[in-house]
């Protein structure tokens, strides 16, 4: 597969294809890599090419899934007039559906292969059936990236694109991240995956669908509109605003548990200095009711569960 699969590169279609890669979302999507990344060096089980390795194809996932949503909200009615966020590249003609399809056979096979490589540095032929087992969760990956909002059923309009961030931003991504450096090293899986490095994984987790939730309340209207029923249109906003709370309080209260299980320093209590930022934002989010008024939310929140890795993570190695 090449990159003719996309269309000429002039000034104004480059611009229009980075539009649509949404690279504001990156950050997110590799702050579960640097978790899984922070926790392995603070036990000894740093693997740099491994962790590269995993954030290139979450990369890769990451502009896959931006893809699929452009084109899936943009044919099942959710980019709409009534849409109160930015313009998406299919719903402005920037990119035509067809051509958005070729990127994102372009991007999944991009993801395939990349995944495929991070497996075999990571595994080789220790444990095939590892192998394989992650191989599928890959590929679960790749579904859930696409079939979001495209796909003959997409399950964010059912929902439950809340429970799809958790598991691949949270478990999957810093718990698979972590496994995939120390599994040669270990054991046994005691070792390879200790259960405490789930609660780190909880608090990515939480934080992501807190992302989520954001976009999703200031698109409750045209997502009604349009049977979209996330699940703001589920709770309604103010129930909603409740729910973003209640994901903020578990992703702080998953680290507090970690390093009191796990405490030799107060450096530990580093990532308290993101708190307040989470809390600005769940203050604003009940705030603002004015949908425009909370898109620079998400940057923020984003931007805040970054620095909360990066400060959980610097708190584990001092």
């Amino acid at each position: 597969m090449t990159t003719s699969a996309l269309p000429p590169a002039t000034p104004s279609r480059a611009a229009a294809w980075i539009s649509a890669f949404r690279p504001r979302t990156l950050p997110l999507a590799l702050a579960s890599i640097l978790m899984g990344a922070f926790l392995a060096a603070s036990r000894g089980r740093f693997n740099g090419a491994v962790v590269a390795l995993a954030a290139l194809t979450t990369v890769l996932l990451q502009i896959l899934s931006n893809l699929a949503n452009d084109y899936g909200d943009s044919q099942n009615g959710a980019d709409s007039v009534h849409r109160e966020g930015p313009q998406r590249a299919v719903q402005s003609g920037a990119i035509s559906p067809e051509q958005m399809k070729r990127a994102m056979l372009l991007f999944g096979g991009a993801s395939l292969a990349a995944g495929v490589a991070l497996l075999w540095v990571a595994l080789g032929f220790a444990g095939l059936w590892v192998f394989g087992a992650f191989l599928v969760i890959g590929l679960c990956a790749i579904w859930a990236a696409i079939n979001y909002t495209a796909g003959a059923r997409p399950y964010g309009y059912a929902g439950l694109g809340d429970v799809s961030v958790f598991l691949f931003f949270g478990l999957v991504g810093v718990g698979g991240t972590y496994f995939l450096q120390a599994y040669r090293a270990a054991t046994g899986w005691a070792e390879a995956l200790p259960l405490a490095v789930l609660l780190p994984a909880v608090s990515l987790g939480c934080f992501s669908a807190a992302v989520l939730n954001v976009n999703n309340i200031r698109d409750i209207r045209s997502d009604a509109l349009a049977g979209k029923i996330t699940v703001p249109v589920r709770l309604g906003p103010q129930r909603a605003r409740l729910y973003h709370w209640l994901l903020l309080l578990l992703g702080l209260g998953a680290a507090v548990v970690y390093v009191l299980q796990h405490y030799r320093s107060p450096w530990q209590w580093l990532f308290l200095g993101a708190a307040p930022l989470l809390i600005f934002n769940g203050v604003q989010v009940g705030k603002r009711q004015e949908s425009m008024q909370l898109d620079p939310l998400l940057k923020q929140m984003a931007m805040s569960t970054l620095l909360f890795v990066l400060l959980f993570g610097v708190g584990q190695l001092l």
